[in-house]
C-alpha cells in the first residue's frame, strides 16, 4: 500500500510521525510526507496517523 500526504492542506504538526515514523517522516519545509510504504505489518498504525491527521491530509492508497 501507499501513503500520501497532500502538502497543501498539511500543517506540519508531526502527529502521524509520532504514530508512524516507519512511513512518515518531516521533509526540509517541514510538512509530513510518507517515505516508505505501509507494509502490512505497519497498516494499523498507518490507518491511524491517517485517521489522527487534523486536516485529513493522508490517503491511503492499495
Amino acid at each position: 500500500m501507499k501513503a500520501n500526504v497532500d502538502q497543501g492542506l498539511c500543517i506540519g504538526c508531526g502527529l502521524c510521525e509520532s504514530i508512524c515514523p516507519e512511513v512518515f517522516r518531516m521533509n526540509d519545509d517541514n510538512l509530513a510526507e510518507a517515505y516508505a510504504d505501509v507494509t502490512e505489518d505497519l497498516q494499523e498504525t498507518a490507518e491511524e496517523a491517517r485517521d489522527s491527521c487534523p486536516t485529513d491530509a493522508i490517503t491511503i492508497e492499495e
